[in-house]
C-alpha cells in the first residue's frame, strides 16, 4: 500500500518544499495548524475533580487510592470493605485502590492504619513495515540534539556514550500501530512492553490490557520515544539523545492522552519489579511526560519504591506557566525538566536540522518557554532542556506517516531521560540521587530558579560532571 508522508509546519512558515539530506522531500502544507502541545494549556486544563465528576454515576462512587502506615492485614481490608470495595492491592508499598462513596472518603482517611487516602488524580500527557537499520546513531543532527551536545552539525555524534545497555521505560500512551516504520525493532523491548488501564471515576481499579501498548491512537508516546532513540523520517535517519538505549513502552494513558494516577502508579511499580528482577543487572530509567496539579499518595509511594530499587525517574515540569508545576515532576526525588527554545528558530525553513548551535553552549541563545511551569513553594524544579518546536512522528490519520513540531515540557523530559541513560551507561551503579545532584551541579544557569531550575543541561557537561560529583552531600534546597 502506498503511504504518504506529511510534515505540518507552524503558521510562521509559508508553504514550500525543502530537501532533507538529499534523500527525502518534506511535503510542507499551508495548514493553519500551529503547534501541538503535550499537555493542555492552563486555561484548558482538566483537573481531577472535573474528570471524576464527568465519570461519576448518580450514587457518587469514586476511585480512592489508599496508602497504609502498616502492612496490609485481613482486619484492615475488612474495615475498608465496610466503607467501600477494595479492588487492587499493592503490598510492596502498603497501598491499595478501592471504590467507595465520596461521602466515605473522610472516614477512610481517619482510620488509624491509613497514612493517606485521596480520590484518584487525573493525569494528562496525549501488517507493518519495519525499519531496516538497527539504530540511528549515525542519524541526522537536529537543533535540539545539537543544543544538548550529543551531536553537532556536520559531525554527527560528538560523545562516546549512546545509551547501550540502558533500559528506559516510557510511561505514556504507548506506541502507534505503525511504530516499526518509525523505530528499529531492536530498540523496542516488546517482551517487556505493557499496558494498564482503568482507574478514576467510579472504577477504583487498574486493569492489565495485553498488547494495547502498540495500538495507541494519540501519538504522544511515539513522539516522546523519538527524542530518546531517534526515528526514521521517510528513509532519513534522525539521531536521538540515546539511540542505543532500549525502550520499554508502558501505556498508562488512554487513547485520548489522559489517565489516572492509580494507573501511573501501577506502571511505575511494573518498572520497579523489572529492575528488581530480570533487569537487576541493567540500569533502568523512567520517563514520564505527564502530570497533574496534585501529588497522589499511591503514586508517591510507587516512586519511592522504584527509586529504592535503583530506578531513576525523569518527568516533565508541566505546561501551566506561572500556575505552578505538575506532579509527579514537582516531587523532590524526581528529576524534573522545564522547557526552553532557541532564539534563532525559523531563521531559515530548514533551521530545525541545518542550524549549527554555537559551542560552547551559550544560554543567551535560548529562552524559557512561556508555557513551561514555574516552581511554587514546596515544588522542586531541577533542569531545563529543549522542549519547543521539537520535530518527531505524530500521526493524525491512520496509514499516513506524518511529522510535527511539538511543544511542551513533555518534549523536554525525554532529552534529559536520554542524558541520564548516557550517564548510566558510563556508570551502571548511578543512583537517582547522584544523577540529580550531578545534573543540578553542571547545568548552566539561564533564568530565575522558579523558571529554569538549576539551568540548561547538556550531555557533555553531565558526563564530565560524573568524574567530580561522586559522593558529596546534596546541597540544601531553597523553599
Amino acid at each position: 500500500m502506498k503511504r504518504t508522508v506529511s510534515f505540518v509546519q507552524p503558521r510562521r512558515l509559508t508553504g514550500g518544499r525543502h530537501l532533507i539530506n538529499r534523500f527525502f522531500l518534506l511535503a510542507l502544507t499551508s495548514c493553519t495548524f500551529f503547534v501541538l502541545s503535550c499537555e493542555k494549556a492552563p486555561e484548558e486544563e482538566i483537573g481531577p475533580a472535573e474528570i471524576a465528576a464527568s465519570n461519576r454515576p448518580a450514587a457518587g462512587m469514586i476511585g480512592i487510592n489508599v496508602v497504609l502506615n502498616a502492612p496490609i492485614t485481613e482486619a484492615a481490608l475488612a474495615e475498608l470493605n465496610a466503607l467501600g470495595t477494595v479492588l487492587d492491592v499493592l503490598p510492596q508499598i502498603r497501598a491499595l485502590t478501592m471504590r467507595a462513596s465520596s461521602s466515605n472518603l473522610q472516614a477512610i482517611q481517619k482510620l488509624s492504619f491509613v497514612e493517606a487516602a485521596n480520590p484518584d488524580a487525573a493525569r494528562q500527557g496525549s501488517p507493518l513495515d519495519a525499519v531496516a537499520v538497527a539504530d540511528f546513531s549515525n542519524g541526522l543532527n537536529t537543533w535540539n540534539l545539537d543544543a544538548i551536545n550529543v551531536t553537532d552539525l556536520g559531525q554527527g555524534r560528538t560523545i562516546a556514550q549512546d545509551g547501550n545497555g540502558v533500559f528506559i521505560g516510557v510511561l505514556d500512551t504507548g506506541l502507534l500501530d505503525s511504530w516499526r516504520q518509525y523505530f528499529p525493532q531492536e530498540r523496542i523491548a516488546t517482551q517487556y512492553a505493557r499496558s494498564f488501564g482503568g482507574g478514576g471515576g467510579e472504577r477504583g481499579t487498574v486493569s492489565d490490557q495485553p498488547n494495547k501498548w502498540e495500538h495507541d491512537q494519540d501519538s504522544h508516546g511515539t513522539h516522546v520515544t523519538s527524542t530518546i532513540i531517534g526515528y526514521n523520517l521517510g528513509g532519513t535517519s534522525i539521531n536521538g539523545a540515546a539511540p542505543m538505549a532500549t525502550i520499554i513502552p508502558v501505556k498508562v494513558l488512554g487513547q485520548n492522552g489522559s489517565g489516572w494516577s492509580s494507573v501511573v502508579a501501577r506502571g511505575i511499580m511494573y518498572m520497579a519489579e523489572l529492575k528488581a528482577g530480570v533487569l537487576k543487572d541493567s540500569p533502568v530509567v523512567i520517563n514520564m511526560s505527564l502530570g497533574g496539579p496534585v501529588l497522589d499518595a499511591i503514586e508517591k509511594a510507587a516512586m519511592d519504591y522504584a527509586i529504592s530499587q535503583g530506578v531513576i525517574i525523569v518527568a516533565s515540569a508541566g505546561n501551566r506557566g506561572t500556575a505552578g508545576m505538575g506532579y509527579p515532576g514537582a516531587y523532590e526525588p524526581v528529576i524534573s525538566v522545564a522547557s526552553a527554545s532557541l532564539n534563532s528558530a525559523f531563521v531559515t525553513p530548514t533551521w530545525w536540522y541545518s542550524f549549527n548551535v554555537a559551542d560552547p553552549t551559550n544560554v543567551a541563545d535560548f529562552f524559557i518557554s512561556t508555557f513551561s511551569s514555574r516552581a511554587k513553594s514546596g515544588q522542586d524544579l531541577d533542569v531545563t532542556a529543549p522542549g519547543q518546536y521539537i520535530v518527531g512522528p505524530y500521526q493524525l490519520n491512520s496509514g499516513t506517516l506524518s511529522y510535527y513540531y511539538l511543544s511542551g515540557t513533555s518534549m523536554a523530559s525525554p532529552h534529559v531521560a536520554g542524558i541520564v541513560a548516557l550517564m548510566a551507561q558510563k556508570d551502571p551503579t548511578l543512583t537517582a540521587e547522584r544523577a540529580e545532584r550531578i545534573l543540578e551541579a553542571v547545568a548552566l544557569p539561564m533564568a530565575t530558579p522558579e523558571a529554569a531550575g538549576h539551568g540548561f543541561i547538556t550531555a557533555d557537561a553531565a558526563l564530565a560532571g560524573m568524574d567530580s560529583q561522586t559522593s558529596s552531600p546534596r546541597r540544601p534546597r531553597a523553599r
